[in-house]
């Protein structure tokens, strides 16, 4: 049920659009932390993310609890005592491509994104580059960034400062289609 509530929350903004709207239903986010003991890696393939091509409005949502991680240990850590995951149980992205876009042509751009990223309830105003690949009709986006734990409010206990990194390394990877099922 929340799946459907996030779908139509994203796509309602656009539906007075004839065209433009593209989707990615199993965007893939990578979270790394590099630390003197010890890697932690995370990935969720839940994050849906949803981009409009007239506007260049790009939007992503994904459930903190969907980020898997090598250790069960880690990953109870993760929710309950760094992310609060059920007080704060989406990662948010709000936000629009730079740069203007032409999506019917197959191109490779390099782009900047900025907007508004809200993590563990904090919003703050970002500016993210990353690439967009146009083929087929089908859209690739890929970014790399990293996001400090303190500007979100992310507490690390001393005893772990050496289990994890004061920045996190995250990785995002999404392939849109068209809602209108059609080539562009």
């Amino acid at each position: 049920m929340r799946f459907f509530y996030l779908f139509f929350s994203l796509i309602l903004p656009f539906t007075n659009q004839d065209s433009g709207i593209f989707i990615s239903k199993g965007a893939k986010i990578t979270i790394f932390s590099s630390a003197p003991i010890e890697d932690i890696k995370a990935v969720s393939a839940q994050c849906i993310s949803v981009y409009n091509s007239q506007t260049n409005e790009l939007e992503f949502s994904v459930p903190i609890r969907s980020f898997q991680f090598d250790k069960a240990l880690m990953q109870e850590h993760f929710n309950d005592d760094y992310m609060e995951s059920e007080k704060y149980p989406k990662a948010l992205f709000k936000g629009k491509i730079v740069e203007k876009i032409n999506t019917k042509a197959d191109n490779l751009y390099k782009v900047m994104v900025s907007g508004e990223l809200t993590i563990h309830g904090v919003k703050n105003e970002c500016k993210v580059p990353g690439t967009l690949n146009i083929k087929d009709g089908a859209i690739n986006m890929m970014a790399d960034f990293d996001v400090k734990c303190a500007d979100y409010n992310i507490k690390i206990p001393q005893i772990a400062f050496y289990h994890i990194a004061e920045s996190i390394k995250v990785k995002i990877s999404a392939n849109y289609q068209s809602i209108n099922n059609k080539s562009k």
